[in-house]
């Protein structure tokens, strides 16, 4: 194996394996492993990828291409060390910047007081947010002036909510006038994973009433606070004794 093909193993190797990171940070483990243990079996198995490679180099008597890939795999394990020391803040980092480029994703913020998230205003000038609903993620409009959760149909269904059973009986003001909604208790609202809040009472408007499901005060008055900073929206969850 040349010099090349095993840079380009390692660096497609190094790939994958933040890709992994990535999404054990976000969905949970992967084979049993999380992301920090992804992160430090990326981290040794670089290691012994370089000496592996010096070794193999100079045992073939390619004493100078052992020294050029030395240097190579040094400068990638001076890039891993510090990577993996500032991993929580190139996370954070990495969260921000996705953030701005696609409004409505939450960004986990650090956790004195309490977990919080960050969310950027949408170019519309409102505050989109994607929210786990029931284990399901759809796009929600945070509304102040909204007394409850309220879903669409459409992503009543999305979170396995059984809608043909519902009755429209419960008044309600939108937008477009006066409407009927069916009352529902939402088993597990989260953000980001970092806000989770349980049973929560909800409405599910009637088919055509709005275009967006809502985030309102069922959700928002059980945080510890929630506030307006510029261009974004900070929302603390309460911290459990």
């Amino acid at each position: 194996m040349n010099a090349d093909r095993l840079m380009w193993t390692v660096v497609i190797g190094l790939a994958g394996g933040i890709g992994l990171i990535f999404w054990a940070s976000r969905f949970g483990d992967i084979a049993g492993l999380g992301a920090n243990d992804l992160a430090q079996l990326v981290f040794y198995g670089s290691l012994l990828m370089v000496v592996g490679a010096s070794v193999f180099a100079t045992f073939t008597g390619r004493l100078g291409e052992a020294l050029r890939a030395a240097v190579l795999w040094l400068a990638i394990f001076a890039v891993l060390a510090v990577g993996y020391t500032y991993r929580y803040e190139l996370h954070a980092v990495a969260y921000r910047v996705l953030a701005e480029l696609a409004p409505g994703y939450a960004v986990p913020l650090a956790r004195d007081g309490g977990p919080a998230v960050e969310v950027a205003r949408a170019r519309d000038g409102d505050f989109n947010v994607r929210v786990e609903v029931n284990g399901n993620r759809i796009p929600m409009l945070v509304d102040t002036g909204a007394s409850s959760v309220v879903l669409t149909p459409e992503d009543a269904v999305a979170v396995g909510l059984p809608i043909e059973f519902l009755r429209y009986d419960i008044p309600i003001d939108t937008a477009n006038g006066r409407a009927r909604a069916a009352a529902v208790v939402l088993d597990r609202i989260g953000i980001a994973g970092s806000i989770e809040e349980r049973d929560v009472p909800a409405l599910i408007a009637s088919p055509g009433t709005l275009k967006h499901s809502l985030l309102g005060m069922t959700f928002l008055s059980r945080l510890a606070s929630f506030e307006i900073r510029g261009e974004k929206l900070v929302m603390r969850a309460k911290v459990v004794e």
